[in-house]
């Protein structure tokens, strides 16, 4: 089976990563692509509620749940550490054409950095041969095609080409 595509769209917290990811997701399905997303947090998540009858298989042993309802399905599996993008796809992303990725900074899949200068920080990708753009302002010294936040269209182009290569 074929790897499944993934870009991950990185930067700072508050930079924009979200509402890019939010307007890409359309415009790649207006093109007839599905997508998958797959979000990173460091400092973890819950989503079982203590009492609901998935927290009670959890906390009795089981290491996946799957929760299933008419429409929805969702999976919680133990882990290893902290897995990794690529695992992340191959053991839980089927039937789509590409995956969005938000955060995970350090991989080597390719990357969309979302830059602001106004947040004052340092370009994150610099020297990183994963990245293949930049959304928003122009970092400066990068030879890395640089959009518009609002260029939803070019980014996508960028994307089919670069990453899906259709």
């Amino acid at each position: 089976m074929k790897p499944i595509p993934i870009v991950s769209i990185v930067g700072y917290s508050g930079s924009g990563k979200t509402t890019l990811v939010e307007k890409l997701i359309p415009e790649l399905r207006k093109r007839g692509l599905r997508v998958a997303t797959i979000k990173h947090n460091r400092h973890g998540f819950e989503v079982d509620r203590e009492g609901k009858d998935s927290w009670r298989h959890r906390r009795a042993g089981a290491a996946l749940t799957v929760l299933a309802s008419p429409g929805k399905v969702a999976v919680m599996a133990d882990t290893e550490g902290d897995p990794g993008l690529g695992e992340l796809g191959e053991r839980f992303v089927r039937d789509v054409d590409v995956i969005l990725a938000e955060g995970f900074k350090k991989n080597p899949y390719p990357k969309i950095e979302v830059w602001r200068k106004a947040q004052g920080k340092e370009f994150l990708s610099r020297g990183d041969r994963a990245l293949v753009a930049v959304a928003g302002d122009d970092p400066g010294g990068l030879a890395a095609p640089r959009f518009d936040l609002d260029d939803i269209e070019g980014i996508v182009d960028l994307i089919e080409k670069k990453v899906i290569r259709r």
